[in-house]
């Protein structure tokens, strides 16, 4: 079954449509689309967006390696570099910084009727996207292949089994989850 919805690609972006709704209709209802909790975020005075995130990180992780155990997923690790990330991360960095949302964010804002949100930021995010686009053929064998890693994941970085990391890594973000409810974040 799983084989036949991967050759769909039409299925494939239906359900990717599905999820996002899903995905933006509980970021809204959990309060990630509001400028105030993102920017308390920033500020280090409201700890929602981090609480959610990271509660999405031990579900993701866990969940998806579960799914790869059981052979239901096959995992496509994407090449990287510390220059792809470096880019990545001031295009990131500066919208972040002159808006106060990130990409997922400032679409739930802009589909609750944030006004911000729709014209600066899906505007942003759409002219960034093709100033990236149009720069890419020349950045993409300089500036984005320099420290290029290939696929290695952090087990493959520490030479150790998924679970190895998985496990601790989750124990720490529980530790800092109590950390946050005892400092009342």
């Amino acid at each position: 079954m799983l084989a036949s919805i991967r050759a769909n690609k039409n299925l494939q972006l239906f359900i990717g449509l599905l999820i996002g709704t899903g995905f933006g209709f509980l970021l809204q209802k959990g309060g990630l689309t509001s400028y105030n909790v993102i920017v308390g975020q920033l500020l280090f005075t409201d700890f929602t967006v981090l609480k959610t995130m990271m509660t999405a990180v031990i579900t993701g992780m866990i969940g998806v390696h579960l799914l790869n155990a059981a052979g239901a997923v096959i995992f496509h690790p994407k090449q990287g570099s510390l220059g792809a990330t470096v880019i990545g991360g001031l295009i990131f960095g500066v919208g972040f910084a002159l808006l106060g949302y990130c990409p997922g964010t400032v679409v739930g804002a802009a589909a609750q009727g944030s006004f911000d949100a729709m014209f600066g930021g899906i505007v942003g995010i759409t002219l960034g996207a093709g100033l990236f686009a149009a720069l890419y053929p020349r950045m993409e064998k300089s500036i984005l292949k320099k420290g290029y890693f290939g696929e290695l994941t952090l087990p493959e970085l520490l030479n150790a089994g998924e679970w190895t990391i998985i496990i601790p890594l989750c124990i720490m973000i529980m530790l800092l989850f109590v950390f946050l409810e005892k400092s009342g974040f």
